[in-house]
């Protein structure tokens, strides 16, 4: 259930990450042939960046959950199963406490902007809705993390996997 759960909403935001990318390309392509014509898109570095945090933030759970991401085990990998989960449980915990506290200052510092009216140069847009779905996907990584730390404990103590990711 919980699997499941999770694999819809990482799948989710990384279609939503996916989307972002494809607005970047064709934001940056009209903007490269409109300044060829002499009529450039306007604000299209300040969107362009808006939409790259928001695809890398939203990239992030899904990556994870593929383990799409590097990762060095020279030493790990020699381990048995039950150090490596142990290995894996602690590394998996401070990656959990470590985003969760990104997601929560990154929701402060876009409840900073919100106040203060901060928008973009160009357009004027807010930047404190980007900021808010950042912390999200922080909130969302972290989520996914700790539910990898729950899987680790059951390695660590003998136990069947469960219902987790």
């Amino acid at each position: 259930m919980a699997r499941d759960l999770v694999q819809k909403v990482t799948a989710t935001a990384n279609a939503l990450s996916a989307a972002c990318l494809a607005g970047m390309m064709l934001l940056t392509c009209t903007d490269v042939v409109g300044r060829a014509l002499g009529r450039p898109v306007l604000g299209a570095v300040e969107v362009t960046g808006m939409l790259a945090s928001v695809a890398l933030a939203f990239s992030l759970p899904h990556a994870h959950r593929a383990r799409a991401h590097v990762g060095v085990e020279l030493v790990v990998m020699r381990l048995g199963e039950r150090p490596r989960a142990t290995v894996d449980l602690v590394t998996g915990s401070v990656g959990t406490a470590l985003f969760f506290v990104i997601g929560v200052q990154m929701w402060e510092y876009g409840t900073t902007m919100r106040r203060a009216g901060e928008v973009s140069m160009t357009l004027r847009i807010p930047t404190y809705p980007v900021i808010y779905l950042i912390a999200v996907a922080f909130f969302l990584f972290a989520l996914v993390y700790g539910l990898d730390v729950v899987a680790s404990a059951r390695k660590v103590l003998g136990r069947p996997p469960g219902d987790t990711p």
